[in-house]
């Protein structure tokens, strides 16, 4: 029988997922504070109180950190995603909300989050598995907010899966960091980048409404 006083964190592969994710709430930190790009092993290392080598003994590069910071973002990203589609209201009301919400948490991370919106950036460039993945649980929230509204009749009986890829093409601008960051480099303010926005959802809104019966 186990000593009352063990707890799971005396195994070895607890103890190593925890200074894992030590690591990655360190490198999280300085990469808000610092940036990305001047953030080094050895900074995150020095922060930990450990050696570079130890880092490494958990992952095998900056890059690899990054990839496992990227994929826990969107992790998170994906459940909110997932909540809206499964959530309540019509399915119009679901898919506008869905929209929004995916502009709006790119915008934020833009203005108030740079540092970490260029290591998302980054990672679109180094990490695209991850990011695909994540691309494919909005194409399949989408979806699932498309179907609920052909079986409930606000929305037209189309493809689900190619109309769902079509909705993520048509947003792309006001989703992927660099089409938001060109906006605003050519001198865009968000409040006219959201009225684009609306405007775009109340398009996709119109066209997947069903054909007035003849």
């Amino acid at each position: 029988m186990k000593p009352a006083a063990e707890t799971l964190q005396d195994h070895p592969a607890d103890r190593a997922e925890a200074t894992r994710q030590r690591i990655l709430d360190v490198a999280l930190g300085l990469f808000r504070t610092m940036g990305y790009q001047k953030t080094a092993v050895a900074d995150i290392a020095r922060e930990l109180g450990m050696s570079p080598a130890n880092v490494y003994r958990f992952f095998a590069s900056k890059s690899a950190i990054n990839e496992a910071i990227a994929a826990q973002m969107l992790q998170s990203l994906s459940e909110s995603a997932w909540e809206i589609a499964r959530g309540p209201g019509r399915p119009p009301e679901r898919m506008a909300e869905l929209l929004r919400f995916l502009h709006r948490r790119e915008v934020e991370m833009f203005f108030h989050e740079k540092r970490l919106h260029d290591m998302v950036t980054a990672a679109i460039g180094e990490h695209w598995g991850v990011v695909q993945r994540f691309v494919r649980v909005i194409v399949d929230s989408i979806r699932h907010v498309l179907m609920d509204g052909m079986a409930s009749g606000d929305f037209a009986r189309l493809d689900p899966e190619r109309t769902a890829l079509t909705i993520k093409h048509a947003m792309l601008p006001w989703n992927h960091p660099h089409h938001v960051a060109e906006c605003f480099a050519h001198g865009e303010t968000p409040e006219e980048l959201r009225a684009a926005h609306e405007d775009m959802i109340a398009f996709v809104l119109r066209a997947l409404r069903p054909d007035p019966i003849a």
